[in-house]
């Protein structure tokens, strides 16, 4: 090399060292090493979607998928699992005010939520199916008898379904309901006619109340892979969730806790 390339080489030198030295100090700073210091990760959970995420009403201690596979990867970091209430609606909200540290509750990806937060590589996925109260299961033959006028369809604000029914059901009432109370509780006191639900959750729904039918159950909609969410830009947090993920995988735990509680793959 010549004395003349010196002072190139210097400034490429220059250029490649403060990105890598700027990523270091993010990884130093970030949420995998707070973790680490802190000796726990806290998991933001609803607590109301079983079979993923739900209240003990014994104990009224977390219970589910979700829960299983967070205990999993507190055990396997080697730090003490907590588990932060929360609702649909604020979700992002609580990840963004560093009220927890990732969501782990059944969450399906959707543009808008990736605009605010960062997921994870899918480790499942999901489509969404009506329930109906036992004396209308002949009611709706398919899915345009939904989309009409005088049927009321409710969904929980703040979730997926909630977009999927103003724009594949315009024609439909669609009545937001706000956490704590659930849009299949307007069900079934018969305030409205249908509520939005999922293939992981209207199994669980229909075992519970009897007068609850999932329909359509051949024929779900919007098929959706479900995720974890982790805060935006924290590129080293969400890089070792993927990691983990995939070794999890690897091992069937993903398999096991499905078959486990029952959730099927749309």
């Amino acid at each position: 090399m010549n004395r003349r390339s010196l002072p190139i080489a210097a400034a490429a030198a220059a250029t490649l060292t403060v990105p890598i030295q700027a990523q270091a100090q993010a990884t130093q700073t970030g949420k995998l090493s707070q973790i680490q210091a802190a000796g726990r990760i806290r998991f933001g959970t609803t607590g109301d979607f079983n079979p993923l995420s739900f209240r003990d009403p014994a104990t009224r201690e977390f219970r589910g998928h979700q829960i299983e596979a967070a205990q999993q990867l507190a055990r396997d970091m080697n730090v003490r699992a907590e588990f932060v209430p929360t609702d649909w609606r604020t979700l992002i909200n609580g990840l963004q005010a560093d009220q927890y540290d990732v969501v782990f509750n059944g969450t399906t990806m959707s543009v808008a939520r990736a605009m605010a937060c960062s997921f994870t590589i899918p480790w499942g996925r999901t489509g969404f199916i009506p329930l109906v109260r036992r004396r209308d299961a002949n009611r709706f033959a398919n899915w345009d008898a939904l989309n009409q006028r005088g049927v009321t369809i409710a969904v929980n604000l703040g979730t997926t379904m909630e977009q999927f029914v103003q724009q594949s059901l315009p024609n439909a009432t669609l009545r937001r309901v706000e956490s704590p109370a659930r849009d299949w509780q307007e069900l079934l006191i018969g305030r409205v006619d249908v509520s939005m639900s999922s293939l992981l959750e209207a199994g669980q729904l229909s075992r519970e109340h009897q007068d609850l039918v999932p329909i359509l159950a051949d024929q779900p909609r919007n098929p959706l892979p479900m995720a974890f969410m982790a805060p935006l830009n924290d590129f080293a947090f969400t890089n070792f969730l993927n990691a983990w993920i995939h070794m999890r995988m690897a091992s069937g735990m993903f398999d096991e806790l499905n078959r486990k509680w029952g959730i099927l793959q749309g």
